[in-house]
Order: C-alpha cells, then sequence, then structure tokens
C-alpha cells in the first residue's frame, strides 16, 4: 500500500517503520524539516539515534505532494496538531482514503476525542474512513520488536482490517474492533494516571499505591466513557487496561518519567523541558477536568493530577487529599 505518514516524533517514526519493513511504500511528512533531513541522509531522528530505520522510508516536506495518490494516510502529529494538519488537508482538497490516528489526547476546551476532532474538520462523511491504533505499545520495545498489541478500532470494517493488514507483523499483532470512541478514549486518559503514578514513585510511595493507581484510574476511565459514547468493555482491554498498566509502571513512559520528577520536586517546567518531547497528559489532564465538571463526573485520581500540575497544590498535599475523601463503596 502506499501510505503517507504525517509526524515524525517516536511513535510515529516506529510505526512508519513497521510499515515500510511490511513492504508498504511509506512516505513521511513533517513540519520539522531538519527532522526529515537528517532521516534523508541516513542520520535517522537526532532525538532518538538508537532507531535503525528502513532505508525504504521516503520523505516530503510538501504536504500537498504527501498525500497525493495515496491508500491510507496515518495520523501521528500530536492533538493540538490534528486541527490546524487536516484544516490544511481539507483546504487542499480532502484525500479520498482511510485516515488512521495513533495520537492520543483529549482537545481542550471543546472535550472532544481525536476522531471527534477529524469528522469535526472533515465533515461526517469521512466517518467511514477514520481509524483509531491504540494500545500498550511503548515506542522503544516495538522498535526493539518485542512481542507487542495493539486495537484498530474503525466505524468501518475494511477500514479496520486495512490497518490490520498495514501494521500486523511476527511482533506486533493488531486485534479490530468497532468501538472507536472507546479506543480514543483509552489511549487518552491512561496519560493522567501515568502522571499520577510517577508522581507516587517520586515521592518514594511503591506497588500498592501504584496498583491503587491504575484500579481506581480505570474506574474513572470507565466514567468518561458513559459521556463519550463508549463501551465500558473495550476500556477492559488492551487500549484501556493494557496501555493504563504498562503507561503507569515503565520508566520508558514520558508521561512516567514527568510525573516521577514532579514527586521528587523539579518543577514543571524544568520536567517538561528535561523530557523534550510533548508530554500528552499535562494538556489532557485539563480537558479531562473540564469533561468531569461539565458532566459532574467523580473523577478525583484527574482532580488530584489537575490540582498539581495547574493549581500548583504540594503533590503530598493531593494524596492526602485523596485518602481521607469520604468512605464509599468501591464500585460506586
Amino acid at each position: 500500500m502506499r501510505i503517507c505518514y504525517l509526524g515524525c516524533g517516536a511513535w510515529g517514526l516506529v510505526l512508519a517503520n513497521v510499515a515500510a519493513e511490511n513492504g508498504h511504500d511509506v512516505t513521511i511528512w513533517s513540519i520539522e524539516h531538519d527532522v526529515l533531513d537528517s532521516i534523508a541522509s541516513g542520520n535517522g531522528h537526532p532525538k532518538f539515534p538508537s532507531y535503525k530505520l528502513s532505508d525504504k522510508l521516503k520523505i516530503e516536506k510538501d504536504l500537498e505532494k504527501a498525500i497525493q495518490e495515496k491508500d491510507a494516510i496515518v495520523e501521528s502529529v500530536t492533538t493540538k496538531g490534528i486541527r490546524p494538519v487536516f484544516s490544511k488537508i481539507r483546504d487542499l482538497g480532502g484525500v479520498n482514503c482511510p485516515i488512521i490516528l495513533t495520537s492520543k489526547g483529549i482537545e481542550q476546551n471543546s472535550g472532544l476525542l481525536l476522531p471527534e476532532i477529524l469528522l469535526e474538520v472533515l465533515g461526517p462523511d469521512y466517518q467511514m474512513q477514520v481509524g483509531q491504533l491504540s494500545g500498550p505499545t511503548l515506542a522503544d520495545e516495538v522498535m526493539a520488536k518485542h512481542p507487542s498489541s495493539a486495537v484498530a478500532a474503525a466505524y468501518s470494517k475494511k477500514v479496520a482490517e486495512t490497518i490490520q493488514e498495514i501494521f500486523t507483523s511476527p511482533y506486533f499483532r493488531i486485534y479490530v474492533s468497532d468501538d472507536v470512541n472507546g479506543v480514543a478514549l483509552g489511549g487518552s486518559i491512561k496519560n493522567v494516571m501515568a502522571i499520577a503514578s510517577g508522581i507516587a514513585e517520586g515521592l518514594g510511595y511503591g506497588h500498592n499505591t501504584k496498583a491503587a493507581i491504575i484500579s481506581r484510574g480505570l474506574h474513572e476511565m470507565k466514567r468518561l466513557a458513559s459521556v463519550k459514547g463508549a463501551r465500558e468493555e473495550t476500556l477492559n482491554g488492551l487500549a484501556g487496561l493494557g496501555d493504563l498498566c504498562v503507561t503507569c509502571m515503565s520508566s520508558l513512559s514520558r508521561n512516567y518519567r514527568f510525573g516521577h520528577m514532579i514527586g521528587t520536586g523539579v518543577k514543571q517546567d524544568a520536567a517538561a523541558s528535561n523530557i523534550n518531547m510533548v508530554v500528552e497528559g499535562a494538556s489532557t489532564v485539563i480537558s479531562a477536568k473540564q469533561l468531569a465538571d461539565k458532566y459532574d463526573l467523580e473523577m478525583p485520581i484527574t482532580n488530584a493530577v489537575y490540582a498539581v500540575l495547574v493549581d500548583g497544590l504540594d503533590p503530598k498535599e493531593a494524596v492526602k487529599n485523596l485518602l481521607t475523601r469520604e468512605r464509599k463503596e468501591e464500585l460506586v
């Protein structure tokens, strides 16, 4: 297949490489021309020099040329980049092929999941072309060809199977789903919980604390599912619980590392600078709290992370507030 890949961050580059190694014709477009130049020269991505890229990857700096005559468009441009990039694609006349979203987040103020943003920009006629790929997939481990799995969700079974065809390999197994919002939601909220888990570790707390964050975090994800048209059972799978576990437990997760630094007393700006990549959870927590407030949802861990990152609350106070809340039944 002829594939245009939008974006060249860590995850985007890894997926583009998987597709190229699977024999597909992959062209990468990005606003980061210096990175494209580095890849074109054979030096790889400056931030990820250990990633050994396929020499079959092609580079294109002109968006109009990049999207022409393609069998699929794969997105990896961050939550904030979705609207402007696809607005430009719309203005260029749009595309007539599946659009596969791989970023994870919720748009601030609108509260829209990434598939919802795409349909608002391109129009409802594109619905049957939209898919979302998500799951417990740390970029470093997929690049190292560790056995990994993800979920391809789409409104059309044909599009979901197209995603399977592009990315399935001996080390990367793709399952299909028709719960697009569920898969998109799980991938976004888990980043908030990963920050919470990192903060806990930075404060010196252990596995009990992280297990509680994962379990109660899943509960909060399901509450949001109820207002975003998603199915709870989707969040019990790879795109929900699976992604939540790996992101909350691994130092390879940028959101976890960011939270860990916050927990040890590092200032937020310094922590973000140290990560030197987009920390989606720091933005998503604002969106998630906006949704929780709008629908009167109880999301205490989300509120705690928000209080630390936005209001400047001391992380130890945030933990105290969580533990001294009114007593309640577990599943209520």
